[in-house]
């Protein structure tokens, strides 16, 4: 899919001063800057001249699985080295999907369990959530049902959010440890779309964000708050299957 796509440059990053567990006062910080974040775009979500409609997406699953690759890779169209995420990141694109101008802001947090006291805040209002694993470390994978998925659940404000699935690192197949065939089980079991993908070559990783943007603009509930080209998207919509799965319910 070759649609026109533009970058909005707004970055977000936290970084410790040093090494540490979080403190319940720390964690409070991190969770305080989240909600700034977000007040931030917000308040610039007035000015849509540029889009037709928002949706927040999140990125999580265990450390190392490539999750802040992808998201470089989908936002910048390159591939580079990525340091492990240290508190939250977040980052915006605009493109067109679908035929309406989409506004994405994707965000991306550590998978380490010190960095746990962020997730409420990190869930709030999000519309689509990819789990992702690598297909070479089956912990990775185990975990999106024991832990993840659960999580998504437990957080989650948006009960209809449209959970994605996604295999990583596919380019190392010598490596794999986790078929495919395990991966699309997995998300028929727990409601979600599927895709397997690299972040080092790109191969299917703008089809992860788009398919996913789709699949949201098709949930009513997902687009309540947002412009009135809603009503268009609705009546323009028609009944469709798709070969990937479903959303959460």
């Amino acid at each position: 899919m070759k649609d026109a796509a533009k970058v909005i440059p707004h970055f977000f990053s936290l970084t410790p001063l040093c090494s540490f567990s979080l403190s319940t006062s720390i964690g409070l910080h991190f969770i305080a800057i989240i909600i700034h974040g977000e007040q931030r775009m917000s308040s610039s979500s007035g000015q849509s001249s540029g889009y037709d409609l928002s949706f927040k997406i999140l990125l999580i699953g265990d450390s190392a699985v490539g999750k802040s690759s992808l998201l470089v890779s989908f936002i910048s169209n390159s591939v580079e080295h990525i340091a492990p995420t240290i508190g939250v990141d977040f980052k915006i694109k605009v493109l067109t999907v679908g035929g309406k101008r989409l506004k994405l802001t994707i965000w991306d947090t550590a998978g380490q369990e010190r960095f746990r006291t962020l997730t409420s805040s990190y869930y709030r209002g999000a519309q689509g959530v990819i789990l992702v694993y690598d297909v070479t470390r089956r912990d990775t994978f185990t975990n999106l049902s024991e832990v993840w998925s659960k999580e998504v659940e437990l957080y989650s404000t948006n009960q209809n959010c449209v959970k994605m699935l996604v295999g990583n690192k596919v380019d190392r197949d010598s490596e794999r440890v986790v078929s495919k065939e395990e991966g699309l089980a997995l998300a028929e079991e727990l409601g979600c779309l599927f895709f397997e993908c690299s972040a080092k070559t790109r191969e299917n990783v703008e089809r992860c964000f788009e398919e996913l943007a789709l699949k949201i603009m098709e949930v009513p509930s997902l687009l309540e708050g947002q412009t009135a080209v809603k009503r268009n998207i609705l009546k323009q919509q028609e009944p469709q299957t798709s070969e990937f799965g479903g959303c959460c319910s």
